[in-house]
C-alpha cells in the first residue's frame, strides 16, 4: 500500500491578504488615553499584594492570544488568612460580599503581576464565581456582587462582563468563595 503525502503551499490568496490586513489592525491597537486603572486603585486606596507561587500543581494565569484566564483565587486577607466558612450557616450575605471582594483584589494582584500594569487589561471578559453554600442559601450573585462591583469600579464598562454565580458544597481550606476569571488585553 502506497502512501501519499499532499503539499498545499499558499500564493498569497484573497483570503490570506484579509488576514494578515486583520492582524496588522490589532497590533496597531492602542490603549485609550483616558483610560487609567491603576490610577483608579490609587483613588479607592486599594493595595495589591503579593501571591505567591501556587501550592499546587497550575499556574496563576495562562495567556492565549489576547485572552489571558486567571485561575481560581480564594478570599485570602491582607494578613494571610483566608475568609473561610458557610455562606447561610457561618457567614452573612455581607461577609460573603466582602469576601468575593478580597478575591477581586487578589486577582487584580495577579493581573498587575501578569501584565506589568493593569491599564493593559482591555476588557473583563468572564467571571465565574464559586459560593461555599449551605443548601439553603439562595443569594450567590449577590455574594459574587462583591468582586463583580470592584472590577467596575476600577476598570468602569470594561469591568462589565458575563457570569456565573454557583454555590458548591465545599470549597478548598472551607473558604467562603472562589472566582475564576477571563479578560482580554491589549496586545
Amino acid at each position: 500500500m502506497g502512501v501519499v503525502l499532499l503539499f498545499l503551499v499558499s500564493c498569497g490568496s484573497t483570503l490570506d491578504r484579509e488576514m494578515k490586513s486583520q492582524s496588522e489592525v490589532v497590533k496597531a491597537e492602542t490603549i485609550p488615553s483616558d483610560y487609567n486603572p491603576e490610577a483608579k486603585l490609587s483613588e479607592l486606596n486599594i493595595i495589591l499584594r503579593d501571591q505567591g507561587i501556587p501550592a499546587a500543581n497550575y499556574v496563576h494565569a495562562v495567556r492565549a492570544g489576547n485572552l489571558l484566564f486567571l485561575a481560581g483565587k480564594g478570599p485570602k486577607q491582607a494578613n494571610g488568612e483566608n475568609v473561610v466558612g458557610k455562606l447561610g450557616a457561618a457567614l452573612s450575605l455581607e461577609e460573603g460580599y466582602a469576601a468575593a471582594r478580597e478575591v477581586a483584589i487578589n486577582q487584580l494582584s495577579v493581573l498587575k503581576a501578569e501584565l506589568g500594569n493593569l491599564n493593559k487589561v482591555k476588557r473583563v471578559v468572564m467571571v465565574n464565581g464559586m459560593v461555599n453554600a449551605v443548601p439553603e442559601f439562595t443569594n450567590h450573585s449577590k455574594v459574587i456582587n462583591g468582586y463583580s462591583d470592584l472590577m467596575v469600579a476600577v476598570f468602569g464598562n470594561a469591568g462589565k462582563h458575563a457570569r456565573a454565580a454557583v454555590g458548591m458544597g465545599s470549597l478548598p481550606g472551607n473558604m467562603a468563595v472562589e472566582v475564576e476569571m477571563i479578560v482580554e488585553v491589549y496586545q
